[in-house]
């Protein structure tokens, strides 16, 4: 049995938005993500991003200390060579297979509820579209979000 059942009406919205990013980095689009969230008029539900990309990704990471960003970074750096000796896909630019590598340790999508009319994130969390090419692209992020 659950408690405290209520009927509501639910509600959908999906915008995308377009990032143009300035090479390999994270880019924070929580702020974007917010302002969708804000127009919908939703109180409580889910907001799904997701990234239209096989070369780029979406994580949830810190957004206080720029340090953070700047080691995981690094830490891909080291893990995931610009090497055209250890890879056959280079067409496109030494860096396009190492970012589809690193894409595979990443998120094309990301899920966080609505509380209040706000995302529910914690404290020190923001969303990030990671740049994985060394020059920029435009990107897609398409909001979705359901609730009430």
């Amino acid at each position: 049995m659950i408690a405290n059942q209520q009927q509501s009406v639910q509600y959908m919205v999906q915008q995308t938005i377009a990032l143009r990013t300035n090479g390999k980095k994270l880019h924070n689009i929580t702020r974007q993500v917010e302002a969708v969230l804000a127009q919908s008029g939703i109180r409580m539900g889910l907001c799904n991003v997701f990234l239209r990309h096989t070369s780029a990704r979406l994580i949830i990471q810190e957004n206080a200390d720029p340090d953070v960003l700047a080691d995981l970074e690094t830490f891909f750096a080291k893990l995931i060579p610009e090497d055209s000796s250890q890879y056959r896909h280079i067409s496109e630019g030494i860096d396009d297979m190492p970012s589809h590598i690193r894409s595979t340790l990443t998120k094309t999508s990301e899920t966080i509820p609505i509380a209040n009319g706000k995302l529910a994130l914690g404290t020190w969390q923001g969303i990030f579209v990671w740049e994985h090419r060394n020059v920029g692209h435009t990107r897609e992020v398409l909001i979705h979000i359901t609730g009430c």
